[in-house]
């Protein structure tokens, strides 16, 4: 059985949105990218692929992978995926499989270390260029594609797509374990990991804790290192989390927009916490557990009264070793060991 150690620290856990069927964005200028999409600003450097571009927009995403619940708008982007279900492009040190020979060998440098691309203003090195065009909008604060039905704004093309199912209303990830639905491919996965399944196979090396995706466990290991990697582009001020930096922006800088809670005013920095808050005000709990009739406002809340009906105890003092059901229980019982 692997325990998950508790040390007196807190952790955050952090969700993220990002399409898997976005096209990887290069390093570019207007000028070598000459077609401009009028409805998103996306700009392309061939008529056709601009004309195929324009089909998220009039038709969506027509064509359905038939072994996973991914989508896309043309057939040539479903045959390039299909390769991932052939191993046509297999990684020989770890078997995962990808669409196309440059993705393969963009995922090599994972296990060489190989970065070859370096960021001009604080030396970051990546594996991939378009990690470094999306880094450097850290820096530069570009937000190039907007949302022509709102005007909100995105530094990243698949944040945009994701945004415009928010006014259309689509949500075409289905989990075929329940009937919640989802606007975006990787959120789907995230929620099976979470709700249907008690796999956590990223483990912290300092505390033993685990975590469901490789993100979530990069910025819980930020408490241990007391790394700060998130910094305000108008002053001097550092943060752990991405979170806190949009809070400091809006709250120091009155940079971005607040989210208000129509029912009590009270003010949110990010949309996620505020779906959550207005549950609570509504009594929508539709975290149902799988063994019994209760229901959750959370997905955190399932995860913790689940162990109820399970006998592992997946939680253990640092100190001690004494073995837990429940992450809250550890925490108290550390307290006691440490004399804190």
């Amino acid at each position: 059985m692997t325990c998950v150690y508790y040390t007196g620290e807190s952790s955050v856990e952090v969700e993220t949105d990002a399409d898997s069927n976005d096209i990887t964005e290069h390093p570019h200028d207007d000028k070598t990218r000459p077609y401009l999409c009028t409805v998103c600003d996306k700009r392309f450097t061939t008529k056709g692929n601009l004309k195929r571009h324009k089909q998220l927009h009039s038709e969506g995403e027509l064509y359905s992978c038939t072994q996973c619940e991914k989508r896309f708008s043309t057939q040539r982007y479903l045959r390039r995926h299909m390769n991932v279900h052939s191993s046509k492009h297999k990684c020989t040190e770890c078997g995962k499989c990808f669409r196309s020979n440059s993705n393969l060998a963009e995922h090599r440098r994972s296990h060489s270390g190989e970065k070859p691309f370096e960021c001009s203003v604080c030396s970051k090195r990546f594996t991939q260029a378009g990690s470094l065009v999306r880094h450097s909008r850290i820096h530069s604060g570009e937000k190039p594609y907007k949302c022509h039905m709102c005007d909100k704004a995105f530094s990243m093309s698949g944040n945009l797509n994701i945004h415009m199912r928010v006014h259309t209303g689509d949500k075409p990830y289905k989990c075929s374990l329940c009937e919640k639905s989802f606007n975006d491919h990787s959120t789907l996965q995230t929620h099976k990991l979470h709700i249907h399944s008690n796999r956590r196979p990223y483990h912290c090396p300092y505390c033993g804790k685990l975590f469901v995706t490789s993100d979530d466990l990069k910025c819980h290991v930020h408490i241990h290192t007391g790394a700060k990697p998130y910094s305000c582009r108008h002053c001097s001020e550092r943060f752990t989390w991405p979170v806190q930096l949009k809070t400091h922006l809006l709250k120091s800088h009155n940079e971005g927009t607040w989210l208000t809670c129509h029912i009590c005013q009270k003010k949110f920095s990010l949309s996620g916490i505020l779906k959550k808050h207005v549950r609570r005000h509504k009594g929508v709990k539709p975290f149902v557990c799988s063994d019994c009739p209760m229901r959750f406002y959370t997905a955190s809340e399932l995860r913790q009264h689940q162990s109820v009906h399970s006998d592992v105890k997946r939680y253990c003092c640092s100190l001690c070793d004494k073995s837990f059901k429940r992450a809250a229980t550890v925490k108290k019982h550390f307290q006691k060991c440490s004399g804190i």
